[in-house]
């Protein structure tokens, strides 16, 4: 197939939650067809791996994006109606690209990767696949209850337009996919059949590159509690400022040398802020999260507002780790996950799991090893992209198009910078 894939945020490197997914996918599919990326660059530095997607796609069209001027457009949308995400998203210089690709290269399907890509295509007479990966709206819907009280009634209007926009994105789509079933079920209440279009494609992890013993030498540490992910992300933020003001004090009154890692790029101020108090590093960008994985006695998913499936409890889960995470932050995972991980629903919850294997380290090795044999069992990249690889067949074939694959080549794989 010639396949188009367009996403919102350049799928390399796969160091965060959304460009681990697109990575992926590129991945899987450009060792089987031509496919052209077309992606916008949030980040400066993450041009340099264009000549990297180079190597992997047909061809490439990366398009700088300055986080502030498109806050600044997203705040047009106010007056218009539409979702601040979509105009947030909007380039001129992308667009016309995808024209001109569409009709240069004969495209047999388009693959989008987030609601708001649908803008480029949405007047172009060819089959789309809309990967939704989580339910955007309902992220905002969270954001409400823990937001500053002047930004609630904007992300409550956020939640509510980008609602009616999945719908209208989904009616016009071939088919499309979530990444988990609870995301689906929150789509119960689509009209005219809509979620019958709707396919779970779960994530997956690389179980060579996230295993026990890979990675740069780590000693562990006894007392280490590891927390990895991007850390100017909203979630994120929230989740280690909950944990380092509500349960991290009552692991250090059972636990006094118990310590706090936070290990991520881009820190925002207040979780450097964090760095500063007794039990808790801040690390900033990293060359190789496996080591901080290594060191961990347990890692720790403390998110309070969650959607989908968290790629650092999978990849904590596949380097052999005890994992304990909030209910939320776990909801996601296919059955199965109640023998590898602990769950827990309050800070007092949350200390007691993480003291008891503190204190009881065969125990969290125990648990290390089950959640290893859990992700090997529930979490494998190409067994799930089949099935999104099928959805892209049958859309180019109801577009007349005889899909042909290509041999496949191996995978690349990367150091995970986080």
């Amino acid at each position: 197939m010639n396949l188009l894939f367009l996403v919102h945020r350049i799928p390399y490197p796969p160091n965060k939650g959304d460009k681990i997914r697109s990575y992926h996918e590129l991945r899987y599919l450009a060792a089987r067809h031509r496919v052209h990326v077309g992606c916008l660059v949030d980040q400066p530095e993450d041009l340099a791996h264009v000549a990297t997607l180079r190597q992997i796609a047909a061809s490439v069209e990366a398009v700088p994006l300055d986080p502030r001027r498109a806050r600044l457009r997203s705040l047009t949308a106010l007056a218009s109606g539409e979702p601040l995400s979509v105009r947030y998203f909007a380039s001129g210089a992308l667009r016309r690209w995808v024209h001109e690709t569409v009709e240069r290269e004969r495209i047999d399907a388009v693959l989008l990767f987030s609601s708001p890509m649908f803008e480029y295509v949405r007047d172009l007479p060819v089959p789309v696949v809309m990967d939704f990966c989580d339910v955007d709206s309902d992220k905002w819907r969270q954001y409400v209850a823990h937001a500053p009280l002047v930004m609630r009634p904007v992300y409550a209007l956020e939640a509510r337009r980008l609602r009616a926009y999945e719908e209208k994105v989904l009616r016009a789509c071939r088919s499309a996919v979530l990444v988990a079933e609870r995301e689906r079920r929150m789509w119960s209440s689509m009209p005219d059949g809509l979620l019958e279009k709707v396919r779970v494609i779960p994530n997956g992890v690389d179980l060579e590159f996230f295993a026990p013993h890979a990675g740069p030498p780590a000693a562990r540490e006894p007392r280490a509690i590891v927390f990895t992910g991007a850390m100017d992300y909203y979630a994120n933020i929230d989740g280690v400022t909950f944990f380092a003001d509500e349960v991290l004090p009552r692991i250090r009154a059972a636990e006094p040398d118990a310590h706090f890692y936070i290990v991520g790029s881009r820190p925002a101020p207040e979780v450097v802020a964090l760095g500063k108090r007794a039990g808790i590093t801040v690390t900033g960008f990293v060359d190789d999260v496996r080591a901080y994985y290594a060191r961990a006695a347990v890692c720790v998913v403390p998110l309070r507002i969650a959607r989908g499936i968290q790629n650092k409890l999978l990849e904590a889960l596949a380097m052999g780790r005890p994992v304990v995470a909030t209910r939320a932050a776990a909801e996601g995972l296919e059955p199965g996950a109640a023998d590898a991980l602990r769950t827990a629903g309050d800070a007092a919850a949350l200390a007691a799991e993480c003291v008891a294997l503190l204190q009881a380290p065969d125990t969290a090795e125990a648990l290390g090893q089950a959640g290893r044999r859990y992700v090997e069992r529930a979490y494998l990249w190409d067994r799930a992209l089949a099935g999104l690889e099928a959805l892209l067949q049958e859309a180019a074939g109801s577009s007349g198009a005889t899909p042909e694959t290509v041999p496949a080549a191996a995978p690349q794989r990367v150091p995970n910078p986080v």
